[in-house]
């Protein structure tokens, strides 16, 4: 492990070093009302004009005063802005006693005199210029005619890992990027580089054939705009740029390598070129190093700090041995190093393989919720149907746990995002990036006072942590979902000026909508049990039919909450206003309806109606009475098989009590009729291959297993391999299997499923089981 730690991430020196003196916070801080800035002519253009111009417009915003740029000491507070290397700025002495001495660092020193104050920026580079600006704007207290420095102040800062990214394609699969002009992305560029981001990822040509009806310029022009953005606040500009087509063909090749070559031509800064070995791409990496090398040679032409990367993702054993002798043998100085992104091989065995001499960058996907590298683990199936792949979702605690892990393998990261609603947690990977050992809490305080204000820096913190909670464990049980929901109300009511705030309506979005949601669930669950219970005491199947299909269809005649409906429309319509997130396919012409579409789903059944009209219909030409009866008595009895025995859907953490395994992309994977499916929602979740316990079991009873799902289904009970009764492949069919006696005389079993050999099948097709009975017979 010793080996992949390098020396900039040791933090006995690097670590950020506060020091605020004791006694009213107030009568020690620093007033910046009246402070004018002074900039030294070191530093480099354009950061000499960027970092004024960044605290200038930041503090301007927020209180109405715009601080005033000088070339001589007022008698008035100031901030000045010196590299490490300067001495003095226009006469007065750079402090000596906080110096930055490494790259990106800055220190923060204040000198309070009688006549003069002054907060000093203290850059050891360009960039340190930037991030010590950063952490002045993330700390200082701004409201309307106030801005103050709690102080005094006395640190120096580092980064622990040099790459710290995210990427921001401009694209019709992005939810909201694809909408936004280039004054917003400047804006939200400049807002991650003050909280540590020192790079962007753009997509440059991946769907240019699909322009987006919410381009507010062309993609081919956006890309040199970015350039420039980057350029500006001195950040590293990366593109990812599959090679989607066979490299084997050579006019293809040529053509592409022109076309890159342009780009390249036209781009103002270009930093990084990062080609994905797979998702999408498939060329055999014999082909596809020296058209990465031919990339580089084009690359440096016109950047001549270029690099290009590459990453392993989806290649076979055979492909990556490939690679690793390649860099062994060839030892391509052309090439930066690897990415590790979802579909890669292990992130540390990678690491272990991989020459020192390159560099390990992460590809972690912050922006999807399920079908993932990072899914919610055991979300309920009530969010899962409705939020779906790309809700609003702060993770920040998971983030930090997730980044802590693996970063020691890396050198850094540039995120997978596809719109604005992972903004937390891009935060605080960039946080953490610089420092990891930075509380979690902290980030949020910094992040809602830097966006909501002072006031609101602790409560909102707060609330982005309880929202996060909202997604833990069974919903119906999850009391905290409405004392949440009670704590934003009271915050909304109370910071009136921030309902314009593109990232207070995101997250007024999630409180209300995961409130809506659990009501719902709450309601239509007891529709459907109260229907149930109706069809258990039918005399007339097609009365009953008719009496309980009217009972669940109150969830659409009369429904819960409409007041938290109405409000989850009108800030859904307020964010595609304010920064173009695209949350329906028909109101908002969103590229898809698993792209973020939750106001599409948010009314989408939490019962089984929709199922029970189509079953109903079939029972309704049953040939006799008889048949109908017993065919209601099972879906009655679905859940509730009796006395004794047991039911557990797979996938719902609300009704799998005795699931062991964590299913990973379960709800993604039942993505039917782009997620309007009508099937029972038990099916719609599933695993491939679940674990359960029992216990508590009757010895003097026998026992058979149901299974509901699709494809194979090679059950084990003890580790013993058991022979079906009945064994049925099709979707949504019954599999049994008869217990045998010896198993249950301890009062317990466990069972388990072998992984059938499907690697020929599309993973559509792949074997899945969505319900399992342990049903209870007793002995004649």
């Amino acid at each position: 492990m010793k080996r992949f730690v390098p020396v900039f991430r040791l933090f006995s020196l690097l670590s950020t070093f506060l020091l605020i003196g004791s006694g009213n916070a107030r009568s020690q801080s620093i007033q910046l009302q009246q402070a004018a800035l002074l900039v030294s002519p070191g530093i480099p253009a354009p950061m000499r004009e960027t970092a004024p111009q960044v605290l200038q417009e930041e503090i301007a915003k927020r209180t109405g005063i715009r601080p005033t740029t000088r070339t001589d000491w007022p008698k008035s507070t100031v901030v000045a802005f010196v590299l490490a290397t300067d001495t003095e700025l226009y006469g007065i002495p750079v402090p000596t006693t906080h110096k930055p001495d490494k790259p990106e660092s800055f220190a923060i020193v204040t000198d309070v005199q009688p006549r003069q104050t002054t907060v000093w920026v203290i850059g050891h580079d360009s960039r340190g210029i930037l991030f010590g600006t950063g952490w002045l704007l993330r700390n200082l207290r701004l409201s309307p005619k106030q801005a103050e420095l709690p102080g005094p102040v006395a640190l120096v800062s580092a980064p622990a890992y040099p790459i710290r990214g995210h990427q921001l394609g401009y694209r019709t699969t992005a939810n909201s990027y694809d909408a936004w002009s280039v004054a917003q992305y400047d804006q939200y560029i400049r807002e991650l580089a003050l909280f540590g981001t020192n790079a962007v990822e753009a997509i440059p040509f991946h769907e240019d054939d699909k322009p987006s009806p919410h381009f507010k310029i062309p993609a081919a022009e956006m890309r040199i705009r970015i350039g420039e953005i980057c350029q500006k606040y001195d950040i590293d500009h990366w593109v990812w740029t599959p090679a989607t087509f066979d490299l084997t063909d050579a006019p293809k090749q040529q053509a592409e390598l022109e076309r890159h070559e342009a780009f390249y031509r036209a781009c103002p800064r270009l930093n990084h070129i990062f080609v994905p070995g797979g998702d999408p791409g498939h060329n055999h990496p014999r082909d596809l190093m020296p058209f990465l090398r031919d990339l580089h040679t084009r690359l440096v032409r016109y950047h001549p700090t270029g690099r290009v990367w590459l990453s392993l993702q989806g290649f076979s054993v055979d492909q990556m041995d490939y690679v690793f002798r390649y860099l062994n043998t060839e030892k391509p100085t052309w090439l930066a190093g690897l990415v590790h992104g979802p579909g890669s091989p292990p992130l540390a065995q990678t690491r272990f393989r991989l020459p020192k001499q390159y560099q390990m960058r992460q590809y972690p996907d912050i922006t999807h919720n399920v079908r993932c590298e990072f899914p919610v683990e055991r979300w309920d199936q009530a969010f899962a149907l409705t939020l779906g792949r790309e809700a609003a979702n702060p993770r920040p605690f998971f983030f930090a746990r997730t980044q802590a892990t693996w970063a020691p393998f890396t050198d850094g990261f540039v995120s997978y995002s596809d719109g604005c609603h992972d903004d937390v947690n891009k935060v605080v990977w960039s946080m953490r990036g610089w420092d990891p050992t930075k509380d979690v809490r902290e980030i949020l305080a910094e992040y809602s006072r830097f966006f909501f204000g002072p006031t609101l820096a602790e409560p909102a913190a707060d609330g982005i942590a309880a929202l996060e909670q909202n997604w833990h464990g069974p919903l119906a049980e999850n009391g905290g979902v409405e004392a949440s929901f009670a704590f934003w109300q009271k915050l909304e009511t109370g910071a009136p000026a921030l309902s314009a705030n593109w990232r207070w309506q995101l997250l007024l979005l999630r409180a209300y909508y995961d409130t809506y949601t659990r009501r719902r669930l709450l309601y239509e669950q007891r529709l459907e049990q109260e229907a149930n219970a109706l069809l258990l005491r039918a005399t007339d199947p097609k009365t009953a039919m008719r009496q309980a299909l009217t009972l669940v269809n109150q969830a659409d005649s009369q429904p819960t909450a409409p007041a938290l409906r109405r409000r989850i429309d009108q800030l859904c319509t307020d964010l595609f206003a304010s920064v173009g997130l695209q949350t329906s396919v028909e109101r908002h012409q969103a590229r898809s309806h698993e792209r973020g579409c939750v106001l599409d789903f948010v009314d989408y059944p939490l019962n089984n109606r929709w199922w029970l009209a189509d079953q109903f219909a079939r029972i309704d030409s049953l040939p006799d009475k008889a048949a109908a009866q017993q065919r209601l008595h099972e879906i009655a009895t679905w859940e509730n098989p009796g006395p004794g025995s047991f039911y557990d859907d797979v996938s719902n953490v609300s009704k799998g009590p005795r699931i062991k395994t964590i299913s990973d992309d379960a709800t993604d994977i039942a993505w039917w009729n782009n997620g309007s499916s009508r099937a029972r929602l038990s099916s719609q979740t599933f695993q491939r291959c679940p674990a359960l316990d029992y216990d508590n079991l009757d010895p003097g009873a026998r026992y058979t297993l149901r299974v509901v799902g699709f494809g194979e289904a090679l059950l084990r009970v003890d580790g013993q391999r058991l022979e079906p009764t009945v064994y049925n492949r099709q979707a949504d069919t019954v599999k049994e299997w008869v217990v045998p006696l010896t198993a249950t005389q301890d009062g317990r079993i466990q069972v388990t499923f072998d992984q059938p050999e499907e690697s020929h099948l599309n993973w559509r097709q792949n074997s899945r089981i969505s319900d399992i009975w342990l049903i209870k017979e007793k002995l004649e």
